[in-house]
């Protein structure tokens, strides 16, 4: 009895190296075992395709015939870091700091000397640099309002493919022009991009363009309502002009036909 005994647990594979042991919670059920198979199958890596789509912002189901470049998302990040149009994409204090810088810069470098070159024939000192401060604002003005413009109109096209539910695309150029209707989450995506990324800066946008146009009319006003002096040495030695009577003029021409007559002027 006790030879048979020690025998058995000899011959016990739990006591035996050479026996693997057994696991302790065995699944017996072979489904749950062929689930579990089906579902670590399903999170398999993703591939390089599948990697690049992500980044590029179109999902890998969907299969988008536009071309990268073309795509409204990817239209929208390469706006959002090129020159001028990152700048309305910035914060407001950058935003304003770089158009102030622009149009100075302007109005010092190109609008000043031409507005001087302008005014040498003013004999009036003050009428001269008032004119001359006046065309180098204004210049100043005008070239922001063209890069403030370009802004606009860049930020206005790519808002409108991101809200739109269709995208025009060229394959390959301008004579093959296709239109490819975007699925239901390409769509929510690019709109709700162009809802509160793009708008916002149209709006603020807008609201520079505005006060430029402002600005501009002021100085035109301002530029045009400077009296202009007249020269008396100038004015008498005028000519007539045909068809107009001018006393002084006559009376230059022929001083001795007006002997003895009064001054009509």
């Amino acid at each position: 009895m006790a030879s048979s005994l020690a025998s058995s647990v000899f011959l016990c594979p739990l006591a035996n190296p050479k026996f693997p042991s057994p696991s302790p919670n065995p699944n017996p059920n072979p489904r749950r075992r062929r689930k579990r198979s089906s579902s670590q199958s399903r999170f398999s890596p993703i591939s390089a395709c599948s990697a690049s789509s992500f980044r590029n912002g179109t999902p890998p189901e969907t299969e988008c015939p536009v071309p990268l470049e073309q795509q409204p998302v990817n239209e929208y990040q390469a706006l959002s870091t090129s020159f001028p149009f990152s700048w309305a994409a910035a914060d407001l204090q950058d935003y304003c700091s770089r158009l102030a810088l622009t149009g100075v810069s302007f109005a010092l470098f190109v609008g000043l000397p031409v507005a001087a070159f302008g005014t040498r024939a003013v004999t009036d000192p003050e009428v001269d640099g008032l004119r001359c401060a006046l065309g180098s604002v204004f210049t100043g003005l005008l070239a922001v309002t063209l890069a403030v413009v370009r802004m606009y109109l860049g930020w206005a096209y790519v808002g409108n493919r991101l809200l739109s539910a269709t995208v025009e695309y060229e394959e390959t150029g301008w004579y093959d022009g296709q239109i490819w209707v975007k699925t239901p989450e390409v769509l929510a995506r690019d709109r709700l991009l162009g809802s509160f990324s793009v708008k916002p800066l149209l709006s603020r946008v807008k609201l520079t363009l505005v006060g430029l146009a402002v600005s501009l009319v002021a100085c035109v006003f301002l530029f045009i309502n400077i009296e202009n002096p007249r020269n008396p040495a100038e004015d008498a030695g005028e000519r007539a002009v045909a068809g107009v009577y001018n006393d002084a003029s006559a009376r230059s021409f022929e001083p001795d036909a007006f002997c003895g007559e009064p001054d009509l002027s």
